[in-house]
């Protein structure tokens, strides 16, 4: 860890894999809860395409990958809060047109594009700069904010959105709010897990959780936990085994899955037991 931590460009990937760590599950909780589990794959294919706008106009990829993401991630919500269109159909619909735009845009950009948007794609460590630690610290910032000041009205939402319009909550804005944030997700995390695989940090780390826990915000601080030491591990791994980080921190935290499956059990059969008399 010593030798990692003397390397500059380490110390501003594990910045950045921390602050991804925190914000992919704590978002994803809500997302997961509203049974929108795709949703964060479908606004990464959008973000293709800011991307490729930025490649393509010689701007900051992040500053139009954000305003993409935004604009895909509103349009898809009232698409969906509209009804003509079912909510899986949509976000094929955001699926297709963020793969085609992004691969349309690419081709117009200059020369050397593509290798550097496998970064965007897969993870890259080094191509963590430090602006992009500001700006990874910025929206975590927003995204954490988000959650801390409308979590509980959010809770509701995801729970049932009649109960939530029956109490006076603001159904329409608190929807387009978790798409929203969402999206500013998709483009913190780009950068580490990778466009195709960012999902995977906002889903994961949620269902480990719901092995062990119970109540909501218990399983959205232990997925905050564990989505931390998939993106630290994964990326240290990458380190050593020179891979993309995106792959192998989607791996760590399918593992952790795949073993919180067994330690669940084991932990929910420890509690019947205690409760029976």
């Amino acid at each position: 860890m010593i030798e990692l931590l003397s390397l500059g460009l380490m110390r501003r990937a594990l910045t950045a894999a921390l602050l991804v760590g925190l914000a992919a599950p704590a978002i994803g909780t809500f997302i997961v809860q509203r049974r929108l589990a795709l949703l964060g794959d479908g606004i990464g294919h959008v973000a293709l395409t800011g991307v490729a706008l930025g490649f393509l106009t010689g701007t900051a990829p992040v500053l139009t990958a954000v305003a993409v993401s935004v604009l895909g991630a509103v349009t898809i919500e009232l698409v969906r809060a509209r009804g003509r269109t079912s909510g899986d159909v949509a976000l094929a619909l955001l699926f297709y047109g963020g793969i085609a735009g992004g691969a349309l845009l690419i081709s117009l950009a200059p020369g050397g594009s593509n290798t550097t948007l496998m970064s965007y794609l897969f993870g890259s460590i080094s191509s963590v700069t430090a602006q992009d630690v500001w700006a990874i610290g910025l929206l975590a910032a927003a995204v954490l904010g988000v959650v801390a000041v409308f979590g509980r009205e959010l809770y509701v939402l995801c729970q049932d959105e009649e109960v939530a319009r029956a109490s006076g909550l603001p159904v329409r804005f608190l929807s387009l709010l978790i798409a929203v944030t969402a999206a500013l997700t998709v483009v913190i995390a780009m950068r580490v897990v990778g466009l195709l695989l960012v999902s995977a940090l906002m889903v994961v780390p949620v269902a480990t959780s719901q092995q062990f826990t119970r109540g909501f915000r218990a399983t959205m601080l232990l997925s905050m936990v564990f989505g931390v030491l998939a993106t630290v591990g994964g990326l240290t791994s990458s380190f050593y085994v020179e891979v993309p980080p995106g792959a192998i921190i989607v791996v760590v935290a399918l593992a952790g899955f795949v073993l919180a499956l067994g330690l669940g059990r084991f932990v929910r059969r420890s509690r019947s037991q205690e409760s029976t008399p």
